[in-house]
């Protein structure tokens, strides 16, 4: 039996019951830090059409480019707010790659159903 692979995210569920499903369109995340997670993994796992998708559509890119030399190492969320009843909500995050970290705060909001990422701002 194969060992299940671990979510980039840094959950204790395995991929394929964490951010996979997002991923391939099967469920969408149910609150605005499984979203902002999901979006994390997305970068991970270099998904630009995952990202484009659960971005915003008043603040998406019309392409984005990821910066093939940036290794994302890990996650951190610091505070997390927008629940599956609410209609907006902030992650905070501490996200580390090869050379340093980021941290942000990400505003989010949920129309039909499915949470969208809409912007951010680094916070130090």
């Amino acid at each position: 039996m194969a060992t299940p692979r671990p979510c980039p995210c840094g959950a204790p569920a395995p991929y394929d019951a964490c951010c996979g499903p997002a991923h391939g369109g099967e469920a969408p995340a149910a609150t605005a830090e499984a979203l902002m997670r999901s979006r994390y993994s997305a970068f991970v796992l270099r998904d630009v059409a995952y990202l484009l998708a659960s971005w915003h559509p008043s603040t998406r890119p019309k392409k984005l480019t990821l910066d093939p030399d940036t290794r994302w190492v890990g996650l951190e969320v610091l505070s997390a707010s927008g629940g599956v009843f609410d209609t907006a909500g902030i992650v905070e995050f501490r996200a580390t790659h090869q050379v340093g970290v980021q941290t942000e705060r990400s505003h989010f909001v949920r129309e039909g159903g499915r949470w969208y990422y809409v912007d951010g701002v680094s916070a130090r």
